[in-house]
């Protein structure tokens, strides 16, 4: 194995994009490359660890050697002695294949965050014996590995993993009346959970608060029937483009880093600028008061949200509509840009209340004068197709209605001149509105941010609000990766429970991504895991002459990707399980078959 680094010129820099890459060996004497993992762009120390250890991968491959077996008839030299078991190699046999090192990973994470000994002091072992803490393991584990419903978790996925050799259980940890009284017990910790991954995140990676991002997404129901005012599951603005459908909100607060804090589900027709009071009185009484800088987009702060943080003492940078860029542009037309990074500057224009940034990007000039380019050619083409119609005006005014829509803000860059309602034939007119066009044009590419940080300067408070990605990023891993939607659940208490489980499961997916974060930048956790779900688990029958059985229980050997996670991840695997000796399971004779 090897790295290998391929060369690729962006945005006039070159970029260098390593992989570890294995040749093999095929038919015909030939050599074929087999890429092993991506690693994305990576340091100059980044490189050295990898390669130091791929040598000792190579450097620890030991010669084959051969060992020699004694069937039960090639035994005659030795005393008898009640230890020696022999065994009938030709009737061995291999049964129960089972994903096992995904769940082994997902394991490990679990006891890093030391959720094991937080969730067994909550969660006690029931009258019957059910270990409630298991159970919550199991959910978490399945929507980080393969989501999907309770009911596949119960039919076939539980099965087809070694969990139970794992956690010592048998598969009533899966019975589905287990798996829904589980979410019944979960929210009442939800509070001492936060508490917890607050020191766990202090702990482990040296995380500070003192910037906190924070969005709104939605998730949504596929069926749906009548529901109540006060009910959770209510229409509202999708951001998933399903406003068919009734949804809740999730609003979730993240560190820079991407690690979760705290989160609230929020009916589905809550507005963005109603969350942000109740939230920040939270978030005092959870972690105290404190000088935090809180970070947000459009559309979130009202002017009397802002006034309260500014009398608790917090501090905030927010987006700000391009509306009140008209009040401001006089000034800061007088002000001169700073370059903060290649293709980026800001401007920087300080009044009475608040301090305004203004920032643009050259990308982003180009990405949105693009879409409002194609979204402009389309709606005239579409009026141009219009003149030319036969329509009386109410069918005019309904085509006209699906065109703007299509168009969105395009549309008003036309004026139209619609005919009176007493003309029968429809007549169209339509010109080019130029001086809202010149307008757009200098605003594309351009946003506005408003902070009371009065004293830092444009380019650090622009780097504040560009990490805004970072909980972007989590809604995008709680949708895409652990399938948070939709929902199926019909109680209120267990559609809360089935996010709980997802932010669980991505607490563990941050975790990895953490730990992969210094290694290299192109590795992601969903490639981590799919890497070790390849590590299977299968039981080895080999029957003895004394009528008895030995089974022995084995994950395979890691492969040399594994190998290297695991040393760049400082991981080390588990024993094997002991052998276990049973009785022969009894055979059906034919008769009884018959029977």
């Amino acid at each position: 194995m090897f790295l290998r680094a391929k060369t690729r010129k962006k945005d006039g820099k070159e970029h260098r994009y390593w992989s570890v890459v294995e040749n093999r060996r095929v038919a015909g004497g030939r050599v074929v490359q087999r890429h092993v993992l991506y690693l994305g762009e990576i340091n100059s120390s980044q490189e050295l660890a990898w390669r130091k250890s791929i040598d000792v991968l190579e450097d620890g491959e030991s010669a084959p050697r051969t060992y020699s077996l004694f069937p039960e008839d090639r035994c005659e030299g030795l005393l008898p002695d009640e230890s020696i078991v022999r065994l009938k190699l030709k009737a061995m046999r291999l049964q129960r294949p089972r994903q096992w090192g995904a769940c082994w990973l997902a394991l490990t994470l679990w006891q890093a965050l030391d959720l094991d000994v937080f969730w067994a002091e909550r969660l006690p072992v029931s009258r019957k014996g059910t270990r409630w803490d298991l159970v919550l393991f199991v959910l978490a584990a399945y929507r980080l590995i393969a989501p999907g419903s309770e009911w596949r978790l119960h039919r076939e996925w539980y099965g087809r993993t070694a969990l139970a050799d794992l956690l010592g259980a048998d598969e009533a940890l899966a019975d589905p009346h287990v798996l829904y009284g589980c979410h019944d017990r979960l929210l009442a910790h939800k509070e001492a959970l936060f508490t917890h991954l607050t020191g766990r995140w202090r702990d482990l990676f040296n995380v500070s608060f003192e910037v906190l991002l924070y969005d709104l997404t939605s998730t949504y129901f596929e069926t749906d029937v009548e529901r109540g005012p006060e009910d959770l599951r209510q229409f509202g603005y999708s951001r998933d483009k399903r406003g068919d459908c009734r949804q809740v909100v999730i609003a979730l607060i993240v560190t820079p880093e991407g690690f979760p804090l705290s989160y609230e589900v929020l009916a589905g027709n809550t507005a963005d600028s109603t969350t942000l009071s109740d939230l920040l009185d939270r978030i005092e009484r959870r972690y105290g008061r404190a000088n935090r800088i809180w970070v947000m987009d459009r559309g979130i702060p009202t002017e009397e949200s802002l006034a309260k943080m500014r009398a608790i003492g917090a501090s905030y940078l927010v987006g700000t509509p391009k509306g009140r860029l008209t009040k401001l542009e006089q000034g800061f037309l007088e002000q001169p840009w700073a370059r903060v990074r290649e293709g980026v500057q800001v401007k920087r224009l300080a009044t009475d209340e608040d301090v305004y940034v203004l920032a643009q990007s050259d990308a982003r000039i180009d990405k949105e004068r693009g879409m409002r380019r194609k979204r402009l050619r389309r709606y005239v083409d579409r009026l141009q197709a219009l003149q030319s119609q036969a329509l009386t005006r109410d069918q005019l005014l309904m085509k006209l209605g699906a065109a703007k829509h299509e168009a969105g803000r395009a549309a008003g860059l036309v004026h139209l001149t619609i005919p009176k309602a007493s003309i029968r034939t429809a007549s169209l007119e339509f010109k080019l509105d130029r001086a809202k066009l010149r307008q757009v044009r200098r605003r594309e590419g351009r946003y506005l941010l408003r902070t009371n940080l009065g004293a830092q300067e444009p380019e650090r408070l622009w780097t504040f609000y560009i990490q805004l990605t970072e909980v972007e990023q989590a809604f995008k891993e709680l949708k895409h990766d652990l399938a948070v939607r939709p929902i199926f659940h019909h109680s209120e208490d267990r559609i809360e429970a089935h996010i709980f489980v997802a932010f669980l499961a991505y607490c563990l997916q941050v975790t990895l991504k953490a730990n992969l974060r210094p290694l290299a930048s192109g590795i992601t956790p969903r490639e981590v895991i799919a890497k070790f779900k390849t590590m299977q688990m299968v039981d080895v029958h080999l029957p003895t002459t004394d009528g008895r059985e030995l089974t022995l229980s084995r994950y395979t050997q890691p492969e040399a990707e594994h190998r290297m996670l695991l040393d760049q991840l400082r991981l080390s695997l588990p024993s094997q399980p002991p052998p276990k000796i049973t009785a022969a399971p009894a055979r059906q004779t034919t008769a009884e078959l018959a029977l």
